[in-house]
């Protein structure tokens, strides 16, 4: 279930792409940057003229606690783990740390490069166990790779599309932003959708060919197909194995079901909501 390429940009050592030393003072200043409308616009005009200097380059960094080399010219996660971390889903970090104990289960479906994987992995060890599914190949490569300069031992970088069944299907991928893999994307996505092939799996048998008897954090950002792999989920899994805590990539409109009121039928309560994610507790376990 998973797999490498070789590929210079993922086999040289980290340290090869260190940014300039004005590059690294922009970094620095974006990373200070505040809320305000105004220093928003500072960061993102300083933000572009780093990308210029960059000229495709990746950066090997530290962002969040871990090391990463990261690519912010075609993916917008990178972008933010690269420039500005302090906006990388706060109040989604905030509300997972506490269940975040040694020795934990974090399952990341849509891991990306690892922002959420590596920065769980780095509370759960000692211990601990984080599965991180990626099914898009060069985002994967990525994802490998950090998790190869973050030495926990508790990540595994699965590759594959968490669906509703098990075999092949087709996702079509933004160039322009590679995050934005999904199932329901259109071909003529801004990006060009370009299409490809990935091994689907259920969430019920990844857990299953993981061995988990347990998930502490699940998190789901599949980019609107989140209704066709936990709802089945949700319906036939042992209660034991329903994760204590879930943020999920909220995108209602595409949703072909309510998943909301099957989450509440199940026993999950609203616990707050963000512009990108709704936050889930389980109660009555």
């Amino acid at each position: 279930m998973t797999q490498t390429h070789p590929n210079v940009r993922h086999v040289s050592a980290f340290g090869a792409f260190a940014m300039s030393r004005l590059v690294a003072r922009v970094v620095a200043r974006t990373r200070r940057g505040g809320g305000s409308w105004a220093q928003m616009r500072m960061t993102f005009l300083l933000r572009q003229w780093a990308l210029r200097r960059l000229k495709g380059r990746p950066v090997d960094t530290e962002t969040l606690g871990v090391k990463m080399r990261l690519h912010p010219h075609d993916d917008v996660a990178e972008k933010r783990l690269l420039f500005t971390p302090q906006y990388f889903d706060p109040a989604e970090r905030r509300f997972l740390e506490p269940h975040l104990a040694k020795g934990g289960v974090f399952v990341d479906i849509g891991a990306n490069v690892g922002g959420y994987a590596l920065w769980a992995a780095a509370r759960l060890a000692p211990g601990g166990r984080v599965i991180a599914v990626e099914p898009e190949p060069e985002l994967f490569e990525r994802l490998s790779f950090n998790i190869g300069v973050n030495p926990t031992g508790i990540v595994k970088a699965v590759n594959a599309a968490v669906a509703d069944f098990n075999g092949r299907l087709t996702l079509f991928v933004d160039r322009r932003n590679r995050g934005g893999t999904s199932l329901r994307i259109a071909k003529d996505a801004p990006g060009g959708g370009e299409a490809f092939e990935a091994t689907a799996v259920t969430l019920a048998d990844l857990a299953a060919t993981e061995r988990l008897e347990r998930i502490d954090v699940l998190k789901v950002d599949v980019e609107g197909a989140e209704d066709l792999l936990l709802s089945p989920f949700l319906r036939r899994a042992d209660r034991s194995l329903l994760p204590s805590v879930i943020v999920l990539n909220h995108l209602r409109g595409q949703w072909a079901e309510d998943l909301d009121a099957l989450l509440a039928r199940t026993g999950y309560v609203e616990a707050g909501r963000t512009a990108a994610n709704a936050l889930y507790e389980l109660k009555n376990r």
